[in-house]
């Protein structure tokens, strides 16, 4: 394309939206990318879908009250801005920005798109036990009908339609290195055209530079992604004293592409990277039987009745149970000296309660299949995906006893070729787990998890579909037994390029880089980092689509 108006450095989720405002607006955009046309949507389209709403008709038809008070009093108190006069104060202005799109016009923005969601809401991150503290305190985890490819294609086909009518170029394979300056202004881009590879959405492709490019434009939007699969990377920004130090053995939850240069690249050119140490990882990490990339993960989204366990075999205390406070939890994961833990529970918890992150490992809800979600998730067993993982999963236990179930879980830390952890003491686990079933003689209880299962039972989601009955662990009618070794995922940047609310790179004096803008998650969904210190979840998307916009309708009106 020939003197576009704008370039965009990266197809996924953020550049498809900030492209689809730019070309409503009639404006000429090329978009540019490392990956093949293969990957359009990036990661995104591996995702469960998750869409953060507020006070809305889901919520309301399950008996949620919800309001964008309750909603900003949450996402304050997980969030933690500290910050203010520096690197958070463009943060803070876009959590308050994002938090009323999420409570008004979000949900008709992407109705109008074709884009629908289940009438389930689910609890994520149900918090350390704090009403001020981080956490969500009701439902708000919309699942999107037909998981993260849906929330691509509504975007993708009036992107593609636009592609077909002149006003958007792909330039598929052209990686980007360098962006260039003249006067104080970013011009333009430079970079390597790769050799063409058809290699299947996720597989990592190949880096054989055939020719350089150079190309022009009054405007340039990065929305390249994070550092997810860069372990170097993560590691050195790892916030030691906050988390305690990086695990050893990380498994990656995103492909191989999301490498993050294009955040040293930015910061080269003159904008500003804030909140470097500022991450999102998940704990319920297993390792893929069935792997697309290197150190394939997928995350277990857990109801809150498994019994939690640290590599010694110690049960963690309050509040880190399942679904609850998830860097809390990594941080009493790390604070043993290793870097993985256990969950403990029984076959009637993991029919109801284990759901698995992904688009793939949720064909019913991908592809949309009523009639196939209905059997999946109705029929006896746990869903097939989870059923799998059970039976071919390297980090699943299976076994009639706990001594049987001790063993196994010994039998998998000495299989390491390094072993990470220790043996654990049969006798030890027993008695906790014992201890447990004895709470469940009443229908009270002092066991803090027990009192939240009872609570999270009061939601109709839960109670229908997502929290099991509270029944006693060595109750063989509940058999068998069942233990899950968790790997640390990595996931989500949440630190990044700092920006306005118009999504303008803002430079190392504060002031914005004239021609810069950056979206999604390489700008830390928004103003470098809006989340803070902990997401509220089914916010990845939402992050991508709320900054994506912003540069885009900012661009049209230029």
């Amino acid at each position: 394309m020939h003197d576009p108006d704008v370039i965009v450095v990266g197809a996924g989720l953020a550049g498809l939206v900030a492209t689809y405002e730019l070309s409503r607006a009639g404006k000429r955009v090329l978009v540019l990318d490392q990956e093949s046309r293969d990957n359009l949507g990036g990661q995104a389209w591996w995702s469960l879908g998750g869409l953060y709403l507020v006070d809305s008709p889901e919520q309301r038809r399950m008996g949620i009250r919800d309001s964008f008070e309750l909603a900003w009093q949450d996402w304050q108190g997980s969030a933690g801005f500290d910050r203010l006069d520096d690197e958070d104060v463009w943060a803070r202005q876009w959590a308050e920005a994002y938090v009323r799109f999420a409570a008004g016009e979000k949900r008709e923005y992407l109705r109008a798109l074709g884009l629908k969601v289940l009438p389930i809401v689910g609890w994520a991150e149900r918090g350390r036990g704090d009403a001020l503290g981080h956490g969500n305190s009701v439902p708000r985890f919309h699942l999107t009908w037909g998981t993260g490819p849906e929330v691509v294609r509504v975007f993708a086909e009036p992107v593609l339609d636009a592609e077909r009518r002149g006003l958007v170029e792909f330039g598929f394979r052209h990686r980007v290195d360098d962006l260039f300056v003249e006067d104080g202004a970013v011009v333009g881009v430079r970079g390597m055209q790769l050799a063409p590879d058809h290699a299947p959405r996720g597989v990592a492709s190949n880096r054989v530079e055939v020719d350089g490019f150079e190309l022009r434009a009054p405007a340039v939007v990065v929305t390249s992604g994070g550092i997810g699969h860069n372990h170097d990377l993560i590691r050195a920004n790892w916030p030691t004293d906050r988390l305690g130090p990086a695990p050893r053995h990380m498994i990656s939850g995103v492909p191989a592409h999301v490498d993050g240069r294009m955040l040293a690249i930015t910061e080269q050119a003159g904008g500003r990277i804030v909140n470097r140490d500022r991450m999102w990882h998940y704990t319920e990490g297993i390792h893929n039987w069935n792997p697309v990339w290197a150190d394939h993960a997928i995350r277990i989204i857990p109801g809150p009745s498994s019994m939690w366990f640290d590599a010694t075999g110690q049960r963690f205390p309050a509040p880190n149970y399942p679904g609850f406070d998830s860097l809390g939890t990594l941080r009493a994961i790390l604070e043993t000296g290793y870097d993985y833990s256990w969950f403990v529970l029984t076959q009637s918890i993991i029919e109801k309660e284990f759901a698995l992150s992904g688009s793939e490992q949720n064909p019913d809800i991908t592809s949309k299949d009523l009639k196939f979600m209905l059997k999946s998730r109705l029929a006896k067993g746990a869903p097939g995906p989870v059923e799998a993982f059970k039976e071919h999963g390297i980090d699943f236990v299976v076994a009639d006893t706990v001594a049987e179930l001790v063993a196994g879980m010994n039998k998998i830390v000495a299989s390491d070729e390094t072993p990470r952890g220790p043996q654990l003491d049969a006798g030890l686990v027993e008695r906790q787990i014992l201890a447990r079933d004895a709470e469940l003689t009443n229908g009270f209880s002092k066991d803090f998890q027990l009192m939240a299962i009872a609570n999270a039972r009061r939601s109709r989601t839960d109670k229908l579909l997502r929290v099991a009955p509270p029944h006693r662990f060595t109750d063989p009618d509940h058999g068998p037994l069942i233990a899950v070794r968790l790997n640390i995922l990595t996931r989500k940047t949440l630190g990044g390029l700092q920006t306005t609310l118009d999504s303008q790179v803002v430079g190392r004096d504060g002031s914005p880089v004239p021609g810069l803008y950056a979206a999604g998650e390489v700008a830390g969904f928004g103003g470098g980092g809006v989340h803070g210190y902990n997401a509220l979840e089914g916010t990845f998307l939402g992050g991508c689509i709320f900054s994506g916009r912003a540069a885009g309708r900012a661009l049209a009106r230029a």
